[in-house]
């Protein structure tokens, strides 16, 4: 398996990617990555890598390229001006069939823009959704879309996210007939902006010959309720919605291990609940579920965060690989008719 990772656009540099990348190849064998980034660079930074990761480094192919998309650039600048850059060409690897999936830290308005170009967009889809695996209870998760590439978006848009999420839902975890719901403020139908209100609309008008269950409206606190497979919203509320779930989630964390090393029995609390504690910590770290889907695209691609560390990056690599697996986009297309 082979694909392309763009190293640049970082808040941590290439360091952590390229750390990122080389465990993601110790661990699986067969997988190459290719770095789009400056040659030099990336020599200098495959040079320092541990002593444990440096046999990843027949894997790692370098493709030289000097620009990179700036993280102030607006979509309209890519589209123009940003074709020699490392983002770029990364999808143009993609989409020319050298790679299976492609992977980027960079401009989130850009990777959207240039990718839609590139690779094209599935029959019906108007653009792409950022989408995430929220984990709920009960051991279920709920996927959660726009996460960001679309700030604002119209009722016909919050419709498309809804099936194509459905779609992710069903393919990815076999749910047979998954339980949609529109983001907003309250329950009320009067309540929520004028798109969200069409959109439920359009969404109860045709209920019947929908391939999901629409429930109707979903507050917050339902996205870990485990009761919902996808809970659409735009691209504001979806990475509001994110980032502080990522923030709660680390608190809470820190906050238990704390409360238990706080005094003395409750250091021996903590190591007898050591197991219990390092399990609770990989369920809720955010690092785990680093790595967003941008859905709707006629090929795979992750956007990672920008401010990911080493741990982050492998996940999103992780995350590429099992859509690949899945044979995501070619699999949403046959089960949806986005033109219907």
């Amino acid at each position: 398996m082979r694909l392309a990772i763009d190293v640049m656009g970082g808040d941590q540099g290439p360091h952590a990617l390229i750390e990122g990348a080389a465990r993601a190849v110790i661990e699986t064998p067969g997988l190459e990555l290719i770095l789009f980034g400056p040659h030099q660079q990336i020599s200098a930074e495959l040079s320092r890598l541990p002593r444990p990761l440096a046999a990843a480094t027949s894997r790692l192919l370098v493709h030289d390229v000097a620009h990179s998309v700036a993280a102030t650039a607006t979509a309209a600048w890519a589209l123009r001006r940003g074709q020699s850059t490392s983002m770029a060409q990364m999808l143009r690897c993609l989409a020319q069939g050298d790679a299976l999936a492609g992977v980027s830290v960079g401009n989130t308005a850009a990777l959207v823009a240039l990718a839609r170009r590139e690779l094209g967009m599935l029959a019906g889809m108007s653009r792409p959704a950022i989408s995430t695996a929220i984990p709920a209870r009960g051991g279920r998760r709920c996927y959660l879309l726009d996460l960001g590439a679309n700030v604002d978006s119209p009722a016909s848009r919050l419709v498309e996210f809804a099936l194509i999420g459905a779609a992710m839902a069903e393919q990815v975890d076999g749910i047979a007939r998954p339980r949609a719901a529109l983001l907003n403020v309250g329950a009320e139908s009067t309540k929520g902006s004028a798109s969200v209100r069409e959109a439920d609309r359009l969404l109860r008008e045709s209920a019947d010959s929908l391939p999901f269950a629409y429930l109707g409206y979903a507050e917050g606190g339902d996205i870990f309720q485990g009761e919902l497979d996808v809970i659409v919203c735009d691209g504001f509320a979806g990475n509001a919605v994110l980032k502080a779930s990522e923030g709660l989630a680390g608190m809470l964390v820190e906050r238990v291990q704390l409360a238990f090393a706080s005094r003395l029995r409750g250091r021996l609390a903590s190591w007898i609940g050591k197991p219990v504690l390092k399990h609770l910590k990989q369920e809720l770290d955010p690092v785990r579920y680093n790595g967003a889907s941008l859905l709707g695209l006629q090929g795979i691609v992750v956007k990672s965060h920008g401010g990911t560390r080493a741990d982050g990056f492998y996940y999103a690599i992780r995350r590429a690989m099992q859509e690949v697996e899945h044979n995501l986009p070619e699999r949403l297309a046959k089960r949806w008719s986005f033109n219907e």
